[in-house]
């Protein structure tokens, strides 16, 4: 008994970090005469089996997830038939999927409109490379981790532009012209938004941002709290969840960018959105709350199921704002990027190069300057957005509050009509 506590205990504490696990592994092949470079490629590809695992695993159980959540929000049951509380029905509803037929306009660019749904697919995956899950556990880790990020999330969205411009379809490309006017709009408050935590950290390698946070023993959420709500809403755009799903708008135009799709091709689109929801609750985590690190938690609890739970809960917060919030107009969209994002994210860089740069001028203690900081930019948080819905809230009201006659336009008149008499034929008085 006390040998199987003993090693139920041994391999809990190696699993904090799972590169211990795999260092024998490493060691055996190198013993066996195996190259560096070998060891390098099967470590490349141990990782990434280990991320597309993951990948295939939430995919299949967030679509349960957020189905069962909304339906709890929105007083209904949610999928409950197939199995017990309906845990097989994501898995029903991908074997339908792949046993329809895959239908493709006759006039559609062929290859254009096979790569779009794959094209959407890898962003997501590919961004969890340089996530960093343990203090060791990191598959990319790239100097320029935030700018890998920045870079494929727009990948994502442009392969939206292609699925829309190469079903010739003209709901599809209203939807894919709504994506590029989303794009523009929204990178701005997204990069200026992260440049905040770039001027912190001093890095943008995303395991740097992790133990800039450990240091100072405080999450980024808490220096930056308004740049986290900016990314936030900003990211909710470029996602197309609601309530900013206006480029698949199905009360609109019938299903968007991805009307013309069925079978895989459509099932991979639908994958692909709960995939970049977890890759952005995964970035979310890392850059905002710390990722691995929980305040000395990690010690005792590995790092990456820290991680896990951290994304859950910032995935729940998308799943809480598509079950209780309607959909923006296009025109208000917009107007909150350009009208309240922008400006509240380009203030926000400002003050933070100040901190920044008296921070290291003063060379005061960091008990000094992390509550100041924490307090200051909570209250520039709090300040600019009870400026901002006292100055814009107004404008977003677009409907007359009263009636408008315009004299100069000239109605023609319309030709009286006689109702038919239904007395005199028998029918209804």
């Amino acid at each position: 008994m006390t040998m199987l506590l003993d090693l139920i205990t041994g391999y809990w504490w190696d699993a904090r970090d799972l590169s211990n696990m795999t260092r024998p592994l490493y060691e055996f092949l190198r013993d066996q005469g195996v190259s560096d470079a070998g060891i390098f490629v099967i470590s490349a590809l141990l990782g990434t089996l280990a991320i597309i695992s993951f990948v295939g695993a939430v995919a299949i159980i967030n679509i349960w997830v957020e189905r069962r959540v909304v339906g709890r929000m929105q007083s209904r049951l949610g999928p409950n038939r197939l199995g017990p509380f309906g845990l097989l029905q994501p898995i029903a509803d991908a074997i339908k999927l792949m046993q329809k037929e895959v239908l493709q306009p006759a006039s559609a660019p062929g290859w254009i409109y096979t790569v779009a749904p794959i094209a959407f697919t890898v962003p997501g995956i590919a961004i969890l490379a340089v996530i960093p899950w343990g203090r060791n556990m990191v598959l990319a880790n790239l100097d320029v981790g935030l700018l890998y990020i920045l870079g494929l999330s727009s990948l994502a969205v442009l392969s939206v532009f292609m699925a829309g411009y190469s079903s010739n379809n003209k709901y599809s490309l209203f939807g894919a012209m709504r994506v590029i006017a989303m794009l523009v709009s929204y990178e701005i408050p997204i990069v200026a938004g992260l440049l905040g935590i770039v001027l912190f950290a001093g890095s943008m390698n995303l395991q740097e941002i992790v133990l800039f946070q450990e240091e100072h023993w405080a999450f980024m959420i808490m220096l930056q709290p308004l740049a986290f709500l900016i990314y936030f809403f900003s990211i909710s755009a470029e996602l197309n969840r609601t309530p900013a799903d206006i480029a698949e708008a199905e009360s609109e135009i019938v299903g968007g960018y991805h009307t013309e799709y069925s079978g895989m091709k459509f099932g991979l689109f639908y994958a692909a959105e709960l995939i970049n929801a977890v890759a952005v609750s995964a970035i979310i985590a890392t850059l905002f709350l710390g990722g691995w690190w929980t305040y000395k938690l990690d010690e005792f609890i590995p790092g990456w199921m820290l991680l896990i739970g951290k994304i859950y809960g910032v995935y729940f917060i998308f799943v809480w704002t598509r079950g209780t919030l309607p959909r923006f107009r296009i025109d208000q969209l917009l107007a909150f990027a350009w009208k309240w994002l922008t400006p509240m994210a380009l203030i926000n860089v400002i003050v933070v190069a100040a901190e920044v740069l008296l921070w290291n001028e003063t060379g005061w203690s960091d008990w000094f300057w992390i509550p100041a900081i924490i307090a200051i930019n909570t209250a520039l948080c709090v300040g600019l957005i009870v400026f901002f819905v006292k100055v814009f809230a107004p404008k977003f009201q677009r409907f007359p509050t009263r009636p408008r006659f315009y004299p100069g336009i000239d109605v023609p008149s319309l030709p009286a009509v006689t109702p038919p008499d239904f007395a005199r034929k028998g029918g209804p008085a």
